[in-house]
C-alpha cells in the first residue's frame, strides 16, 4: 500500500511540474525576469520625477522613469520598439495606460529621444544580445501603483500571453 501511495504521489508531482513548465509566469514585480516567447525582460527600477532632460509633464502629471533590460532569447534577430512596453495604473478603465513619451499619445507621431540612456523607438536585438535602457512615461499624479506590460504578437497577427511587472513608483519629484 505504501508503495502504491508513493507511486501516485510521484506521478502527481511529475504532472504538476510539467504543467508549471508549460505555463509561463505572466506576472512579476521589480527585479523579476519575465520570459516571453521572443525575449526576457526585467524592470529594474521605477521612479517619478518632475523633469527629465528638459522635458516637463503637463500640469497634474508626473514622469515615471523605468530602467528595463531586454534579452533576445529567440533564434533570430528581433525588432524591438519602445512602445512594446506600456505603463498601466488605476482601475478606472481602458484609458489608464500610456506609451513612452517618445510617442505623442494624441497624434501617434514619434518624438525625439531626450537622452542616450533611453531605449530607442526602434532597435534590433541579435540572438543572445541584451540591452538596458530607460523608458519614460507621463502619467497622472497620485498613481504610485503601476505595471509595465508586454503582449506577445506573432507574424500571423495572433496574440499570445500578456506579461505584467507590478511596482510602486519611488517618488523622486
Amino acid at each position: 500500500m505504501k508503495k502504491m501511495g508513493m507511486l501516485l504521489f510521484s506521478a502527481a508531482m511529475v504532472l504538476a511540474l510539467s504543467a508549471c513548465a508549460k505555463s509561463p509566469k505572466t506576472e512579476g514585480k521589480l527585479g523579476d525576469t519575465m520570459k516571453t516567447y521572443f525575449f526576457n525582460y526585467t524592470v529594474n527600477e521605477a521612479y517619478a520625477v518632475s523633469e527629465f532632460e528638459g522635458y516637463t509633464p503637463e500640469d497634474g502629471n508626473v514622469l515615471v522613469v523605468t530602467e528595463v533590460t531586454v534579452k533576445n532569447t529567440f533564434e533570430d534577430s528581433i525588432e524591438m520598439y519602445d512602445t512594446d512596453f506600456q505603463i498601466q495604473w488605476g482601475s478606472d478603465g481602458e484609458d489608464d495606460y500610456r506609451y513612452p513619451i517618445t510617442i505623442d499619445m494624441e497624434t501617434g507621431e514619434e518624438r525625439e529621444q531626450l537622452s542616450d540612456e533611453q531605449l530607442p523607438a526602434l532597435y534590433t536585438l541579435e540572438p543572445g544580445e541584451s540591452r538596458t535602457g530607460l523608458l519614460v512615461y507621463e502619467i497622472p499624479e497620485g498613481n504610485p501603483d503601476c505595471s509595465i506590460s508586454y503582449m506577445e504578437y506573432f507574424s500571423d497577427e495572433s496574440t499570445g500571453d500578456t506579461f505584467f511587472v507590478f511596482f510602486t513608483v519611488d517618488d523622486r519629484t
